[in-house]
Formats: structure tokens, sequence, C-alpha cells
């Protein structure tokens, strides 16, 4: 397991952008026959990969966690990004397509992940909280994600978002979690921008055309530098900074927040004009 330590506003705006992307950008997440976790110590969170071929792969403790088992004082969840697979926990088993969604509560042992075949195999991608509660372990298809329809052609920002892990869908003990489409000929994501301080947020960028970039803007809305990005990256972002996107092409992005509370709405709303 990976571990990072992120910046603070002041060590922020002194960063050159080779450290900037060490600090928070996580590239080649997915690596094909791995499991891979990068542990950050904002609010706890791991954020993580599995894609399996032949042999499934097994979600274990270690000693960054102090923990027997991952899931000992942890909650997980888990979208799909790939083609099919299956999810075991314990004597359950959970068949998660493309863009399904797993949650896994607290004390839940002995979670492997597999593919259904090894030539186009699953890519699941795992965001993970400290937990003090034990919350049921379900899956959670599109249809049954809550479906917010959002912005405009306008704006280039016209997108879909699903929520899985939230409030009204089911009950987890601080994470959240969903994925955003941005509709054809639409580039920009969460604008206009805001920070959050009483949470963390993890943003998963994927499904970008081949050749195609992204500039992720961070820090504080009044000294924000942006980092550049590919497909399948994965940017942490402090409760501090502002975190906002817009690419070459449209794309879809996999958020997970952690922290004070489970409010979608509890944001500090940043006018773009105020921007530097």
């Amino acid at each position: 397991m990976e571990v990072r330590y992120l910046a603070d506003p002041v060590r922020f705006q002194r960063m050159t952008t080779a450290e900037l992307r060490q600090n928070l950008l996580v590239e080649n997440l997915f690596n094909t026959g791995e499991l891979r976790l990068v542990y950050s110590n904002a609010d706890r969170a791991i954020v993580g990969s599995a894609v399996p071929l032949k042999q499934p792969l097994a979600l274990s403790g270690s000693k960054e966690l102090a923990a027997e088992y991952f899931t000992e004082r942890r909650e997980v969840g888990i979208i799909n990004i790939g083609a099919p697979g299956i999810v075991s926990v314990g004597e359950e088993s959970f068949h998660i397509a493309n863009k399904e969604a797993l949650y896994i509560g607290k004390e839940r042992h002995n979670i492997e992940f597999k593919s259904d075949s090894a030539q186009t195999p699953a890519e699941f991608y795992l965001l993970s909280y400290p937990a003090h509660q034990t919350y049921p372990t379900r899956k959670v298809t599109r249809e049954q994600a809550n479906r917010l329809d959002l912005g405009s052609d306008a704006e280039c920002n016209k997108r879909t978002i699903y929520q899985y892990l939230r409030p009204g869908v089911l009950d987890t003990c601080q994470l959240v979690m969903g994925l955003t489409e941005l509709a054809e000929g639409n580039v920009w994501n969460t604008m206009p921008p805001h920070t959050h301080e009483r949470r963390t947020e993890i943003y998963l960028y994927f499904e970008m055309p081949e050749n195609s970039i992204l500039f992720h803007f961070c820090g504080a809305p009044e000294t924000t530098r942006h980092i550049v990005m590919q497909n399948k990256q994965v940017i942490l972002s402090p409760s501090w900074s502002i975190h906002s996107g817009v690419g070459t092409a449209r794309y879809t992005f996999i958020w997970g927040m952690g922290g004070e509370n489970q409010e979608f709405g509890d944001m500090d709303g940043v006018d773009p004009v105020q921007i530097q």
C-alpha cells in the first residue's frame, strides 16, 4: 500500500509541477492482474483498484491499517468500470456489471475479486473510509441510483449524475460515491467550482477518448494550479481545494467523499470570476 501525505495550502503554492503530480495524482492505478491501494492521510481515505485475470484477487489487512482484515474498521465502495465480474464477500457473491456499484460494510471478511473473462477483465475501482458502524453489504445498479440531470450545452457542462452510495439510496457510515457522465460536446465538470472544508473528495477520470487529455484545476480559489491528466487516473483533493476539470473531449468521472457529513449540497461555492 502506497502512503500519501497531502500538501497543506502553504506548501502547495511552492510545489513544482512534478511535486504537485507526485503528491495529488495517482497514475497507473489499473494494472492487469493486480490489486493496488493508495492511502491518503486526508480523512484516512484509501483509493484502489482490482483487475483480476485468471486468479482472484483478495483484499486483505496490512500493517498500515494495523488490522487483521481490511474492513475490520472500514467500509468500502466499489464501482466496476470494466467488463463484468464477481465480488465475493464472505459466503455471498455479487455479480457486478459495468457501472454497477457494491457497498461493503464494516466487519465483512474474505473479500475477493474475479473477472467473468480473463480476456476482458473487470476493472473494480475501490474507495474506502474508516467506519464506526456496520451497515449491510448491498449492490446498487444504475437504475437504483439517484439520478440528477444538470448543466447546459451553453455552459459546456450538460451532465448526468448517478448517486450510488448516499442517504436515500442506501445507508453508509460516512462514504458517499457516484459517477457523472458528460453529454456529447460537453467538457466542463464542477463548474462553478466549490470547496467543502468538511469533506475530502477523490475523482477518477475515465472513458476518455484516445489521445485526449484533461486539465484538473486545484488549490485554494485565489491560488489555483492545474494538473494534466489522462484516462483512468485519480486526483486526491484536500478539503480546502477546488476540484474542477475540463477535457479536450467528453468523459466520465467517479467522485467519492468522506468526512463530517453526507450532505451532497454541503459546499462553499466560488464565483468563477474570483478564481486566480
